[in-house]
Parts: C-alpha cells; structure tokens; sequence
C-alpha cells in the first residue's frame, strides 16, 4: 500500500507534556528530523502540576542541603512503592541514573534549589524547594530516609515552569511542534509496523477558530479541575472548533511514533471500565488526558496493564501536627499509619465502608495543629486545614460521646485508642506502623474526630490520576503485544505508557518517570532500524 504523505518525519511524537518534551529532546538531539504534535499548546498536566521531581542518591540539591543518600537506598525505599509495576533491574537503573537525570533537566533550564523543607507537608512552601515528598520517614526501618522531592524552583505551583523550559529545550535541539493538531489514528504497514499518523488539525482554519480554541480551552482546564460540570460546558466550544473546522493531516514517520500523550483520568468510559470504584475525586489532569495515546496503541495491537490503578490522595499535613491522630473507620479500627504520603493514606480510606474514615485527636493536638500553619502553608493548604479543622469535625468530652457525634463505634474506638497507648507505655512499636517520632498520646479532652472521608467537597477534594497505561519494553520503551512482542516502530511513555509509578505514587515520581521514560522512548526511536519497511511509500 503507498501512502501520500502530507509531511513526514523521522519521529513522530504525540504529546507535549513533560515525557513528550523530554523525548523530543533526545530524538532530536541524535540528530533526526522530530515532529511533536499536540492536540492543544502543550503542556498538559505537566504544566499544571506541582512541578515535582523525584530524584535521589546524591544529588546536587540534597549534597548542598546535607542530606545524605545512595542510589542503594532510594531503591530499598522505592521498592515498596513500587512493587512490581517495573522490574528490579530497571528500578534500579531509575535510581542510579536519578542524580544525572536532574543534572540534565538544569543543564536544558529547569531550575531546582536546595532549600530544604522542616516539615512533613503535603507540598512546600515558596520558602522551600526540597522536601520528603513521600513515606521515606515511615519507611526508615527498611531504608536510610531522604528528602528527594525536588520542586522546580519557582512560584506557585512550579509545573508551568518545568514545562517551559523543556519545551524551549526541545524547539532549540531542533524539534518542531505542530499545536492544535489532534492524532486519532496510527498508519501501519503490511506487516503491522507502525509508519504514520493520521491526525486532524487546525493548522488552515481562520484565526479567529484557532484563537478561540486556544483560548477557550486555557479557560476550562482549571475549572474543569475543581469544577468538573463547569470544566465540560466550556470545553463543549473546543471540541465544536475541531469538528467543523480541523482537516485531516497525514503525517509519515520514518523511524518510529512516540506515544506520550498523558493518562485516562478524564474519560468516563475508561474509568467506568477499569476503576469503577473510584469516583468523586479531583482529577488531575486536563481534557487532553482523555486515553487516547492509550487508544492509538490498542488500535494496532498493543496490550495494557495496570489500567485499575488509579491514585486517589487525601492528605493530612500541613499541619504536620496532625499526624500524631489515629486515623479511624466506623468501626472505630485503626486503617493505617498516618504518617505515609496521601496517597497511600488514600487507599487506606478507600477500603474503608462506604469511603468513611476520621482522624481522631485531642484538645492539645488539634491546638498544636492550628499554631502549626502559620508560615508553613499555601493558600489552597490553608482553605483544606480551615474545613477539617472547622466544618468537618466534631468535638465532646469524652471518647465515647465523640464517637456517638461522629457515627463511630465507641467502644472500637475506645479499644483502638487503649491499644494504642498500651503499646507505647510498654515501649513496643506502635500497632500501625507509625514511626515513634510521630506517636503522640491522645488523653486531653475535648476530642475531635475530623471527616477525612473520600467524597466531593469543595474545600477538601481528594485529588486522583490514572497510573497504567501501555505495556513497553523496560529497557527500549518500544510497545508490545500481548504475547510480550513489539509493535515495530511504536514507543510510549510518561502516564500512556506502565512505568515506574504504575502500582502506586509519591509526590514527583511521576515526572521524574516521565523524564526517564520520555528520554527512553526518543532515544531508542531515533536509533530505530527500518530497514525497507519504508521504501514502498510515497
């Protein structure tokens, strides 16, 4: 079969986050033709996130801020996370290559700082710029804990800075970007190789349509975070744009097609399919984290994996105080520690009945949590400590009243709490697992039970993104089939791909992935050998 091309390239990538930018970098940087295209102007989630990298074992910023690490013990820390959405070979390679991989991110302009953070937070301040960004102090018994939450150095929320940078650096190592150019379908050859891809665009319409769709798309990605209905309506226009004024675009692919074109976290269909139980969170994400790089890869073939974890987060700090509560179900029965990152925190409460649990704490502790934010909180952090610590708690005198308010069982709590204090009294490790910095005796009425439920709320949303994506070979990126062959020409990465926080996730592991993955799959499609697949085209 000939194709007429519209334009061709040596790689195709679709998708400009963080994994798309960073494996433009690489493809172009070995010297082939690259062309990125977006279905908006780039960024993605990526550059509305936090801007966090995961990034370890001695780097630059824990050097300077004295914080000791090895590539061993980031990995020893990691594997419990991890699991085995990535084998221990290519987790470890994550971990040695990590110090590295940051000094790259600051040689292509994202700046990081070594400022490190006191605190247990959920996300630090402008006043600092490292962090422990996950459940490193909760697991120190298993591995030496170190600060590895590198937030790019920037304020607010640094996403869009990290995302620019790359971007500059991916149009200066020769790439070009198509924006407003949506891919829907691969191109393949007789024998399944993946040699093209068929967009729609808006490269030719009126400028009036391509600045409304810019426009009105910037407009609904926020809202569409905290407001979802409101977010739809005003992307209803977007979609309208594309549909009667995009054309089709052909484009040819010499080496290969990257995939990097986000998660699933905003389609129904998908969540619906793979992760029914997980609704009323804050989804993390914008339209275009739609599924559909993870749909251009089933198209030809490809098989997924791990499409059923989604990271739902709910967060207790700051204040970092309030981790010295006892985090509770109905029943009253402790659900887990509470001193691990929100995510983790988030499964725990997701297993409870009916999505229900509370914190419970007393007069002392809730008054060491109110001193405990000032000066160590953003705006959004102060709105959720503000609802939890006023509108959603319940106080009384005693336990027992406490749990009757909240629709706890008392005596469970009241066995629950005695247990607890048991174990400390008696110098045994506490019966969740909590680090005994972190135990605190709850024994000054009034006390409080604090509604940590997963629900829609509109000062406490429990953010969520997706974690699965296509199944890659770990040490290429190259996509594969269901009976573990590659799809010839086709590489994914970032959330379109499984990757190293596939099973579970800690602040910045999904970028630091996205960078490892993305830098991966643009290497390896740049090196890819055709042979004469595409002698044929025309």
């Amino acid at each position: 079969m000939t194709e007429a091309w519209h334009e061709t390239a040596d790689v195709v990538v679709v998708g400009f986050g963080a994994a798309g930018a960073c494996a433009a970098v690489e493809a172009a940087g070995a010297g082939v033709r690259v062309l990125v295209l977006d279905r908006f102007a780039g960024g993605g989630a990526t550059a509305i996130s936090g801007g966090v990298v995961y990034a370890g074992g001695g780097t630059r910023q824990q050097r300077q801020a004295g914080v000791a690490d090895t590539p061993r013990a980031m990995a020893d820390y990691l594997r419990q996370e991890v699991g085995d959405a990535v084998s221990a070979a290519t987790l470890r390679r994550f971990c040695e290559q990590s110090a590295d991989m940051l000094a790259w991110l600051e040689e292509r302009g994202v700046p990081f700082d070594a400022s490190l953070c006191p605190d247990k937070t959920s996300y630090p301040t402008d006043r600092h710029y490292l962090y422990h960004s996950g459940s490193e102090l909760s697991f120190a018994h298993l591995a030496p804990p170190a600060a590895r939450g590198h937030r790019t150095h920037a304020p607010g929320a640094s996403g869009r800075v990290f995302h620019a940078r790359l971007a500059e650096a991916a149009r200066a190592a020769g790439a070009v970007v198509r924006v407003q150019t949506r891919a829907h379908r691969l191109i393949t050859a007789a024998d399944g190789a993946v040699i093209g891809v068929e967009c729609r665009t808006l490269r030719d319409a009126p400028a009036w349509a391509r600045l409304g769709h810019r426009v009105l798309h910037r407009w609904s990605v926020k809202p569409g975070v905290y407001l979802p209905g409101l977010g739809r309506a005003l992307h209803r226009p977007v979609a309208w744009l594309e549909q009667r004024y995009s054309r089709s675009l052909r484009i040819g692919a010499r080496h290969g097609v990257v995939l990097a074109a986000g998660g699933f976290v905003f389609d129904r269909q998908l969540l619906r399919e793979h992760a029914p139980d997980h609704r009323g969170g804050l989804r993390l994400g914008t339209p275009g984290d739609d599924g559909s790089g993870i749909r251009l890869g089933t198209g030809v073939g490809a098989a997924t994996s791990h499409l059923d974890r989604i990271s739902v987060w709910r967060f207790l700090t700051p204040p970092s105080a309030l981790v010295g509560g006892l985090l509770v179900d109905r029943a009253g029965r402790r659900i887990c520690d509470e001193s691990r990152y929100g995510a983790a925190i988030g499964d725990a409460v997701l297993r409870c009945p009916d999505r229900r649990a509370w914190l419970l704490v007393d007069s002392a502790l809730l008054a060491e949590a109110r001193r405990g934010l000032r000066g160590r909180a953003s705006w959004f952090q102060w709105l959720q400590a503000w609802w939890l610590l006023g509108v959603d708690r319940v106080t009384a005198p005693s336990l027992e009243r406490v749990a009757r308010r909240a629709g706890v069982d008392a005596a469970g709590l009241t066995a629950t709490v005695d247990a607890y204090h048991d174990a400390a009294a008696a110098g045994r490790s506490d019966p969740a697992g909590k680090p005994s910095g972190s135990v605190r005796p709850l024994r000054q009425p009034p006390y409080s039970l604090i509604d940590v439920s997963i629900r829609p709320r509109m000062f406490v949303p429990a953010p969520m993104l997706t974690l699965g994506g296509l199944r890659v070979d770990e040490g290429t990126g190259q996509v594969l089939r269901a009976d573990g062959r590659g799809v010839s020409g086709l590489f994914a990465a970032g959330r379109t791909a499984v990757g190293v926080c596939s099973r579970s996730y800690v602040s910045g592991l999904s970028l630091a992935d996205c960078v490892f993955s993305g830098r991966r799959a643009g290497r390896s499609a740049a090196a890819e050998d055709r042979g004469g697949v595409h002698a044929h085209r025309g």
